[in-house]
């Protein structure tokens, strides 16, 4: 692959069109990799007055002394703001950041065509049209792809670059190079809705959304859970006041009308109710949570302290949860192994049931997608997934209708003798992290399935465009195949609008996981 010329001497023109936050930050990042580059925008003044704001953003990096003053002078001297198309004429290169409507993006590359030479590069920044439908209307489609950075671009590494139907690779391999030669991280992509990062998060959002739709716990515990047992930097609701709810919402609505309705990408009424009442977050002072000056942040549901059970005993294998005996044993909690009687199941014939028993016989097990008020055997208690159990600081339990009160201050002493917070919720399918976990699984599966992107493209973009503490299909690997495709089954059977159906490609991977046992 070949970039853009950058020497020193004669790097290659790029050009911006578009100069609100993002096409500044991709003119920074141009710059900061010793392009000239020229800045244009429909809108008299806006190119100059983006160009001052990026010269104040340069300021104030050489007045924290990560960047020299003469090279903020010499970055300088290659920015020009431009007030005509024409001016564009010697670019290599033209990244087009205007507002998300596809017939203003059809005109503009439609205008771009009769000014650049023809072999100009043309990228749109776009995260939600397509960019085959961008490219649809050009006398020479196969040079114009996505380049999607995200928000701030000079700090964010990720750079999805998109292969439009009619994108020559030579195209695609050039602008990933010159992406690669700007120090991002490019991820190659298919042109399918929401793209990588934007089709498979969407269910972090939506099924916290869900759960607090069905009353499983209130927005500041939910989050908690999923930072300190999830392992995720930011919960859905706090992320979302910060991107914006409107912004968040209107991605969310994209992909689902673009992948016509399917239940996997149901928006939330919630956040709908939210968007439209006009709280979008931190911008407007409230979100899900209030934002105005002086207001408190809500803390967690935690449980008060509870006195740990005198012994536990182990029925089987906890799989994903296996870590919690060693873990136990350390805490001087006696653990009892006993098999587990009675038969397999009718698939493959292994033990069902791998719990561990209170005193007093309570199961404590780890959510699976059913709830713990269907278990047929006993009173039951359901602890939620963790990404690592020894490093949580939260679980969450959820107890059966069933468990009497004083086995629950059992179950909740037995976890915060681990030393971990502990916070009850109600009792739904998969509780909160595992059904979230589960479905990214299934739908980085489902990509690589379809051939939106590789695989290690794909844990790559979710590692880097979103900081999930695990790309999902190495999670998938470390939690097993069979335990995501059960758990999704179970999901399904309770909620059978195929939101949870699990995937042919998930189905396949558990099944050849089976085989090499």
């Amino acid at each position: 692959m070949t970039a853009i010329d950058r020497g020193s001497d004669r790097a290659g023109l790029v050009a911006v069109v578009g100069t609100g936050t993002m096409g500044q930050g991709i003119a920074q990042v141009a710059l900061a990799a010793g392009h000239p580059v020229r800045l244009y925008d429909a809108a008299p003044g806006r190119a100059s007055r983006a160009a001052d704001a990026i010269a104040h953003r340069l300021g104030r990096l050489v007045a924290k002394e990560r960047l020299t003053a003469a090279d903020r002078d010499a970055a300088l001297g290659r920015l020009t703001p431009v007030a005509d198309l024409a001016d564009l004429a010697e670019a290599e290169l033209v990244a087009e950041a205007i507002l998300e409507e596809l017939g203003a993006k059809q005109q503009l590359f439609t205008a771009l065509e009769s000014v650049v030479s023809d072999g100009c590069l043309l990228a749109t920044n776009t995260s939600s049209l397509s960019v085959t439908a961008v490219a649809g209307v050009l006398r020479r489609p196969g040079r114009l792809l996505g380049l999607h950075f995200f928000n701030p671009a000079p700090l964010m590494p990720l750079v999805e670059v998109v292969r439009g139907a009619a994108t020559d690779e030579a195209a695609a391999d050039r602008a990933q190079a010159t992406v690669a030669a700007w120090g991002k991280t490019p991820v190659r992509c298919a042109d399918t809705p929401g793209f990588i990062v934007n089709r498979i998060a969407r269910p972090f959002y939506a099924e916290a959304f869900r759960a607090y739709e069905e009353r499983v716990a209130d927005p500041a515990t939910l989050d908690a859970v999923l930072r300190e047992s999830g392992g995720f930097r930011m919960g859905p609701f706090e992320l979302t006041d910060l991107i914006g709810q409107d912004v968040n919402e209107a991605v969310t609505r994209s992909v689902w009308e673009a992948l016509f309705h399917d239940p996997k990408f149901t928006p939330s009424l919630a956040q709908r109710q939210l968007v439209a009442s006009g709280r979008h977050g931190r911008k407007t002072g409230h979100g899900w949570y209030d934002h105005s000056e002086g207001a408190g942040r809500p803390a967690p549901h935690t449980a008060e302290p509870c006195e740990p059970p005198g012994k536990v005993v182990l029925h089987g294998d906890l799989g994903p949860a296996q870590g919690l005996v060693g873990l136990l044993e350390e805490a001087d909690v006696p653990v009892i192994r006993e098999p587990i009687r009675g038969a397999g199941t009718p698939v493959t014939g292994e033990p069902v049931g791998a719990h561990l028993a209170l005193p007093d016989g309570t199961r404590l097990s780890l959510a699976d997608g059913t709830t713990a008020t269907e278990d047929p055997f006993a009173a039951s208690v359901r602890f939620d997934l963790a990404l690592d159990y020894r490093t949580a600081t939260r679980v969450a339990l959820a107890p059966s209708t069933a468990a009497p009160a004083e086995s629950l201050r059992s179950a909740v002493g037995l976890f915060q003798a681990l030393g971990k917070d502990v916070s009850v919720v109600q009792d739904v399918p998969g509780m909160v992290v595992a059904r979230t976990v589960a479905m990214l699984v299934d739908f980085a599966e489902d990509a690589v399935a379809r051939g939106v992107a590789s695989p290690e493209d794909i844990d790559t973009a979710m590692l880097t465009g979103v900081n999930y503490p695990r790309g999902p299909l190495a999670w998938g690997r470390a939690l097993g195949a069979r335990w995501v495709r059960d758990t999704l089954r179970n999901l399904h059977h309770a909620c059978p609008t195929g939101r949870y159906a699990p995937s042919q490609a998930l189905i396949r991977r558990a099944a050849a996981d089976g085989r090499l046992l």
